[in-house]
Formats: C-alpha cells, sequence, structure tokens
C-alpha cells in the first residue's frame, strides 16, 4: 500500500475549504441581488454602513454584517479607517443588474433555491424516485427572471435572425408557439414585436400560465394567449409555422413524445429552434466547462429529479448535444444546425427542420 501524499492532502483540504468558504458566500451574493444592495453600491463612492443602508432603504445592522462577507469574501472594499466600503467598478460587471446576462449574483440564487430541497434530494438518493416541481419555492419567479435577463439581450437581435428568412415571417404574420413558456416571457417579447403574427404559449404549471394571461392582458397584447396543457398531451393539426422551447425538453418526463408532437404540429417548411443547455453527452468533454460543476448540480437537484418525479425519463440538464441529435433525429427532424450566441454562455442552439438541409 502506497504512502499518502502530504502535498495533495493540504491541496485538497485547501480546495474544498474554499469551495465551502464559496458556497456559503453565494447566499450573500444572492441576498446582495435581492436587496438591490449591489446595485445600490455600483452608484456610491465610499460610504458607510449606514449610508448604504439609507440608500437602499435596508436595515443597518444587518447591511453591516453582510458587507462583513462580502469585505472577507474580496467582492466589496473597505477602508478601515473611514470605516467606508464600495464596490469596485470591475466587480460591479459581473454583479449588478446593468450587467444583464453577465451578472452572476442573478445565478447565485439557484444555491438557495436548491438547498430547500436537499432532505429531499437525500431522500431521493436512497429510494429513488424524483422532487416534483411543488417543491421548489420561488422556481417559476427565478425562471422568469433568469430568462428575462437572457432574453432581452438576445431573443430579437440574435436568436431569431439564426433562422434565415425568419424575421420578415414573422413581420409579415405566422403562428408560432413556444413549449414549457414559464411565465411567458419569450411570448410577450415576440408579440409586441411581431403584431401580425399569431404566438400560443403552452406550459403544464397553471399558476405560470395565469402570470403569463395576466402579463400579456397588462400589455395589452391580443396576438398571444397561453396554455395550460402537458406538452406531451398536446394534440392537433400541423398548425404552425415557428416553434420554440427555451430550456425545457431536458425537464419534460417524456422528451420523446414531446419532440415527437412538435413535429407533428409544424406545418410544411416550419422551423423548430430548441434552445438548451451546452454540454457534451460524454462526461469527460465537460471537464473544460467552467460551468459543468454548477449545470451538473442544478441537474441533480431540480432538471433530473423534478423528470423522474412524474415517472419520467430523466434526461438532466446536461444531456447533452450527443443526446439531442439522437432524440431530435428520432422525432423526424432531418436537419439539425447548432450554434451558440455571444450573450447567453448557458445554451446551445438547435434549428431543426423535416426536411434536410439544402
Amino acid at each position: 500500500m502506497s504512502s499518502l501524499d502530504a502535498t495533495r492532502i493540504q491541496a485538497f483540504a485547501e480546495q474544498a475549504l474554499g469551495i465551502v468558504n464559496s458556497g456559503l458566500l453565494s447566499l450573500m451574493m444572492s441576498v446582495g441581488h435581492r436587496t438591490g444592495l449591489f446595485d445600490t453600491l455600483a452608484t456610491m463612492p465610499p460610504s458607510t454602513s449606514e449610508q448604504i443602508a439609507a440608500a437602499a432603504g435596508l436595515n443597518e445592522r444587518y447591511v453591516r454584517e453582510w458587507l462583513g462577507a462580502m469585505v472577507t469574501g474580496r467582492i466589496v472594499d473597505y477602508d478601515a479607517e473611514a470605516r467606508t466600503y464600495w464596490l469596485p467598478r470591475e466587480h460591479a460587471t459581473a454583479l449588478t443588474r446593468a450587467a444583464g446576462p453577465d451578472n452572476l449574483a442573478e445565478f447565485a440564487q439557484y444555491v438557495s433555491l436548491l438547498g430547500q430541497v436537499e432532505t429531499a434530494i437525500v431522500n431521493v438518493f436512497r429510494k429513488g424516485g424524483g422532487v416534483g416541481y411543488a417543491a421548489f419555492e420561488r422556481f417559476h419567479d427565478l425562471m422568469a427572471e433568469s430568462s428575462r435577463t437572457t432574453l432581452e439581450a438576445t431573443l430579437l437581435t440574435r436568436t431569431l435572425p439564426l433562422v434565415p428568412g425568419l424575421v420578415d415571417r414573422l413581420e409579415a404574420g405566422i403562428d408560432v408557439l413556444d413549449v414549457g413558456c414559464g411565465e411567458g416571457v419569450a411570448v410577450r417579447m415576440m408579440a409586441q414585436r411581431f403584431p401580425r403574427s399569431r404566438f400560443v404559449g403552452l406550459d403544464f404549471a397553471t399558476e405560470a400560465i395565469a402570470t403569463a394571461t395576466s402579463e400579456a392582458d397588462r400589455a395589452g397584447l391580443t396576438n398571444a394567449r397561453f396554455v395550460a396543457r402537458d406538452a406531451a398531451a398536446f394534440s392537433g393539426p400541423s398548425s404552425f409555422d415557428f416553434i420554440t422551447a427555451f430550456d425545457a425538453i431536458h425537464d419534460q418526463a417524456a422528451p420523446r413524445r414531446v419532440l415527437r408532437v412538435i413535429r407533428e404540429a409544424l406545418r410544411p417548411g416550419g422551423v423548430f429552434l430548441m434552445v438548451d443547455i451546452a454540454t457534451s453527452s460524454h462526461l469527460e468533454r465537460n471537464l473544460e466547462n467552467p460551468l459543468a460543476p454548477f449545470l451538473f448540480t442544478v441537474s441533480t437537484m431540480h432538471c433530473m429529479t423534478v423528470s423522474l418525479a412524474q415517472n419520467g425519463e430523466g434526461l438532466g440538464a446536461c444531456w447533452g448535444e450527443e443526446k439531442a441529435r439522437e432524440l431530435l433525429a428520432e422525432a423526424g427532424f432531418a436537419s439539425v444546425e447548432v450554434s451558440q450566441i455571444e450573450g447567453d454562455p448557458l445554451n446551445a442552439y438547435y434549428v431543426c427542420r423535416v426536411e434536410p438541409a439544402r
């Protein structure tokens, strides 16, 4: 038996401590995002905790303790003599709402969201099955916020132009379906931009559909409607020219059935745009992906388990491009083009057609 390498022991202990520290610091980043503290700090010169709390409209004692985590975590700078704090501009580019899709504090919210179901996840590790959507507090709120941030930066200017001629067709008026629409962010954006086209949002979550409908009514969108139904049970004639699914297919209990439903719902010449997590189906090919630990954790504690809770396939968020291509071909898509776009490091964009590429 070989002796243990003391250097490796020390190095890994330091790595593990860093992971624990960072995990807890992520909770504080989430608090900073949700309370607006990062946004407030980004607008202020070096200031005391009292001044920061007053500007943010928050309790000073909590703000001061939060600042302690931020300073020792090397996120916020501190002048010990003046007892003032400030957020370096370079840090603000990754922590404020003004950063758009680059706002990592928004992603930190997943730590608290997933932490709420840790005990339930431990239980299904032991007995199998899954944890259903109902266990995830704030899930639809967080998904809507995350979707809105990315879609506002990319949907109209970068995503839709991936399909040649699509923007002109949307201008003229076509029928569009969004599968797994959640609170309808993408549908509302497209419906507002393309008033001659007709949009349908589909999701099995009744609360999300109610919110989507209410928001569309508030915006006066007469060309958008929302349907509460499981995508696997959706049927009808081929009546859509363009179908989208934004990070929705890998969560499905029956993804193969859903993809067939989508293919059958397309009119001749129609296009399916599937936006889904950019990973490989081969674990070893994800080692250099800086987001891989985040993605596999989210998959274990949400994406995979909500599918298994419905006796589903449990693809998980990291099903990968190779598996995605396999399922798309099985569903009848003869042409699949995959790309990534600036502003969305998480996703791959699959442009899928029933007819072979010309």
